[in-house]
Formats: structure tokens, C-alpha cells, sequence
């Protein structure tokens, strides 16, 4: 039996990116190119030419640097546009234009202010201006969800014949449903005149939150190419994520028997690689990419997990490129997950002493919400013999800001030890929270290069009044990488830089402490 193709066409950075909060610079979209190319999408639109001279040398960069995909620049249905889409794309190797032109009565009427004839006329000579220069030329019929039926078979019927490759029914707004694309693309399918190679493509937009779905009952219908962005990405509320489509095309092969050509192993990467550009992270609860999207911290989740993950997991996290076990240690943990935990840290819990431990886990689960692996080690340490081991915690910080401008802060960085005491130290670096974190370095002898940092400053209710007028406070969750692996923490505090400070010494702890059981091997904890 032959298996169809689905064609990814990534729009990450061009629709993606002129989302407002998500611009980046022509070196970030180089970046993210170069992810997207691992990532072995089939096009990635590199930007739209015409609208600023920064995106067309991007998108000339992006050609010139970028093999393997299909290198596409958006154009209006007029020659200046694609004029400056040609010129843009000319050092790819293989390249595309993508026009574009309203079609619904709305778009008509209050947009273009063009009758349906000038509109056909538009279509016929910008696809036909376009294949002067490229032989493979996208049309999209904007809005087309909202044009007549008829009228949006007359438009695909001529971009076709006018020489249009792939024809994209874009549903603009985000209004459509799965049942009624699924309807529109069959119809198109049996009434648009194209030649056998040209093939229907589905860009849809999540203002109901149905654009993924759409998209998949458009691939039902027969679209073959589906347009989405990396994490979701676009105008109002984004476009299909890139992400969420193909691992359902993947995942429920079964369902829809058809195949895409993306390397699923290096969606992480992708995702990660466009949050740091962006320096906007998904929703813990993303599907797919976010941190909870394979993370368990259910007692019951969390047991069937330990026996087998197909349990609670229709995906295998290594499938996106993902390493880790899933299990998050919380207040709704088990004991399961805890002596799981305990045994690959290298201590045994069984019994009694299970009891005991998991008695106080919970009393620090309630208290901090997650229990990482420093935290958990104390608690461990506190059973094996009754040696207790101490945190690190933040006793004072102080930045001394430079006179000159070419001269770096000095932050001057005071930790509590259960064991050491007060400890305090000194560095300098370009930034004043770089100076703090390699102060904190230096003091606990772990060196660490932050890999990324969310904040979020929480609001107190506008009913309760606090004392100093705000009683907000600031929440940070950091990622370090030590050794080549990346450890978390997270703080909460009234303001920003203790915040950081104290999440980076979380994080520091929770590397410390893993390092420290590596290096002590056959510890035990047993039942009495």
C-alpha cells in the first residue's frame, strides 16, 4: 500500500515572527533556519521580501546559508512584491514565491476594494509574473475559509492554469471547523481544474483553538502540505504548531495513513532554539514541547509510569528528543515515585524507613511545591545515620554599579551554609545578575553557564492591600548547565534580583547534589 506525504511548510519565521512579541533579528531567524533545516521541514517561508529591507536580507541570508528545504519569500499579488521576493531568493537553490490575495466578499470589498473580475485578473498575472522567475510558485487565496465556493474554485482553477504549484486555502481568521474544512477541501478537490502535481495545502489559525484540528481534517480532505510554526507562532492566537501536527500525523499514523518527512528528534531543539530567540518559552502545559507535557506528578500517574509508560504516555519523550523519566516529585507524589527517586540516587527505602521518609517528604512537599534533588538528598541524607545535610540559602546581595561605562559591576554575594556558616564572596562581570551568579559559583564550586531564565511578577488582589502599596512578588524558574547537563531551580521573593539569585543557587544545589551521590557510590538507606 503507498503512503501519501504531508509536506511541512514552516512559517515559523514569517508569520510566526511578525506576531507582535516574537520579532527577532536577522541573526536569530539565521539561527532558527538552521534548526528548522535539522529539523528537515520540506519549506521554510523565510520572511516576506517587501516588507522591510531587514527581511529581505534575511531571507538573502537564509538562501544563501540554508540547503536542503525549499527557501520561500511572501509576496503580494503585485510586481513590486514580487520582484523584491526574486531578488531575495535568488542565491537559494531551491526556491519559491508565495502569493497571495484576499478572496472573500470582506477582503474585497472593505480591503482591496476590487470586484471578483479584478481579483481573477490580479491572480492570473502575479502567479504568471512569479513563475518568470521560479518554477515552483505558491498561490493562497486569503480568507479563503469566507469566500464563496464558487468564486474560491474559480481563483485556484486560475492560479493553476496561470502556473501555481501548490494552491493554499488559508483560513485566515480562524473560523472554520473540522467537519466544515474537511467538507471544503474534498469540494475543492473534485472541482478545482489543476494538473495532477499541483497539490492543496491548509494554513489554518488557532482563534478557536481548533487550528490544529483543522488542519488534520484538511489533510483528511486531502491537502498534502500543512502550514504551521514551531511552539505555535503567529498572528493572534498562532497558526497550527508545527509540533502538535506532526506528532499526530506520527502518533495516529493508523488514523490518517499518511507520513511527513520531519526528524521528530530535533523538535525539541527547534522549540527551545525559538524560545531563546524570542525569549518566549510555551506554556507548561503545551502540548508536545511543554515542561508538563511528560512530566508526572500524580501518586497514581506516577506508579503506572514506573511499570510501564505507555500507561499514561501515547509518545515516547525520546521521540522528540526529549531525555527524562518524567517523574516530578510534588505533593502528589507516591511512595512509588519516591523510592524510585531514592534508589537511582543511590539509596534504598524500604519499610519503616520508607514511611518515615515519605512522612517528611510530603511536610517539604507542601511547603516548597516541588521537590528537587538537592531538597530530596537532605531528606535522605537526614535517614542514612542521622547526618543531615544543609542547603545553601541567600543571606545578602549587593551590586556596586560601575562609574564607567566601559567598566563591569561587582556583586558582592553573602550565602548561609548549615555546615560552612556565612560564606561571602566577590566577582565582576559585563552584567550585574552575571556578576551575582559567578559570585554564587565561586562560593559553592560549581561552575555553570545559565542556559535560560523565566520570570513572572505576580500581582497581588487588588482586595487585599499589602503594606508596601504593590505585595507582589517575583517568581523565577532557571535552567543551568553544568558539565554538559541541565539542572533547575526556582525562587520566589519580593524582587528581582534575589529572586534569580536565589533560583540560580536551587539550581546550583540540585547539580552539587547530583554530583555529590555520583561521587559516593553503594550509600544506603534501610529499613531498621
Amino acid at each position: 500500500m503507498t503512503i501519501d506525504r504531508v509536506r511541512i511548510f514552516d512559517t515559523t519565521l514569517r508569520d510566526g515572527e511578525q506576531a507582535p512579541g516574537f520579532s527577532m533579528t536577522e541573526e536569530g531567524k539565521l539561527r532558527m533556519a538552521k534548526a528548522l533545516a535539522a529539523l528537515n521541514v520540506d519549506v521554510i517561508e523565510a520572511g516576506f521580501a517587501a516588507a522591510s529591507p531587514g527581511d529581505s536580507r534575511a531571507i538573502a541570508a537564509i538562501a544563501e546559508r540554508i540547503e536542503g528545504p525549499i527557501i520561500c519569500s511572501l509576496a503580494r499579488a503585485v510586481k513590486g512584491d514580487i520582484l523584491a521576493s526574486a531578488n531575495a531568493l535568488a542565491p537559494a537553490g531551491r526556491k519559491r514565491i508565495h502569493v497571495f490575495l484576499g478572496t472573500s466578499p470582506i477582503h474585497r470589498e472593505a480591503k482591496l476594494k476590487m470586484s471578483r473580475e479584478q481579483v481573477i485578473e490580479a491572480i492570473r498575472t502575479g502567479v504568471a509574473y512569479a513563475r518568470e522567475f521560479v518554477e515552483d510558485v505558491e498561490f493562497s487565496a486569503e480568507d479563503a475559509i469566507r469566500t464563496e465556493r464558487d468564486f474560491l474554485v474559480e481563483c485556484l482553477s486560475v492560479a493553476a492554469a496561470s502556473g501555481a504549484t501548490t494552491l493554499n486555502v488559508p483560513d485566515t481568521v480562524g473560523y472554520t471547523t473540522p467537519e466544515e474544512i474537511y467538507e471544503l477541501f474534498r469540494h475543492l478537490s473534485d472541482h478545482v481544474e489543476r494538473p495532477e502535481s499541483v497539490i492543496f495545502s491548509a494554513h489554518c489559525h488557532d482563534d478557536l483553538g481548533m487550528a490544529v484540528a483543522n488542519s488534520l481534517a484538511a489533510v483528511r480532505g486531502g491537502a498534502r502540505q500543512v502550514e504551521c510554526a514551531v511552539n505555535g507562532i503567529g498572528e493572534r492566537a498562532g497558526n497550527c504548531a508545527l509540533e502538535d501536527v506532526v506528532m499526530a500525523l506520527k502518533t495516529r499514523a493508523d488514523a490518517f495513513g499518511v507520513v511527513t518527512g520531519i526528524d521528530t528528534t530535533k523538535i525539541m531543539a527547534a522549540s527551545r532554539m525559538l524560545a531563546q530567540i524570542t525569549n518566549t518559552p510555551p506554556p507548561r502545559n503545551k502540548a508536545i514541547v511543554g515542561a508538563n507535557a511528560f512530566a508526572h506528578e500524580a501518586g497514581i500517574h506516577q506508579h503506572g509510569i514506573l511499570q510501564n509508560r505507555e500507561t499514561y504516555e501515547i509518545m515516547k519523550p525520546e521521540d522528540i528528543g526529549l531525555a527524562t523519566d518524567g517523574i516530578v516529585l510534588g505533593k502528589h507524589s507516591g511512595r512509588h515515585a519516591l523510592a524510585a527517586r531514592a534508589k537511582a540516587m543511590g539509596f534504598i527505602l524500604e519499610g519503616e524507613r520508607l514511611d518515615s521518609v515519605f512522612a517528611a517528604f510530603k511536610d517539604v512537599a507542601d511547603e516548597v511545591g516541588i521537590v528537587d534533588s538537592a531538597r530530596l538528598l537532605a531528606l535522605l541524607s537526614d535517614a542514612a545515620e542521622g547526618r543531615r545535610e544543609r542547603l545553601w540559602s541567600l543571606n545578602k546581595v549587593d551590586i556596586r554599579a560601575p562609574v564607567s561605562a566601559s567598566a563591569w559591576p561587582v556583586a558582592r554575594i553573602e550565602l548561609q551554609h548549615g555546615e560552612r556558616g556565612r560564606v561571602t564572596d566577590l566577582a565582576s562581570a559585563p552584567g550585574a545578575l552575571d556578576a551575582a551568579f559567578q559570585a554564587v559559583s565561586q562560593i559553592m564550586g560549581v561552575p555553570a553557564r545559565v542556559d535560560h531564565i523565566e520570570m513572572q511578577y505576580l500581582a497581588a488582589d487588588a482586595d487585599q492591600p499589602a503594606e508596601d502599596g504593590q505585595g507582589a512578588n517575583v517568581l523565577v524558574e532557571i535552567a543551568i548547565e553544568v558539565e554538559g547537563e541541565i539542572f533547575s531551580g526556582r525562587a520566589r521573593a519580593r524582587d528581582i534580583l534575589p529572586s534569580c539569585v536565589s533560583a540560580y543557587i536551587d539550581a546550583a544545589s540540585n547539580a552539587e547534589a547530583v554530583r555529590r551521590v555520583r561521587g559516593i557510590p553503594g550509600e544506603q538507606v534501610k529499613a531498621a
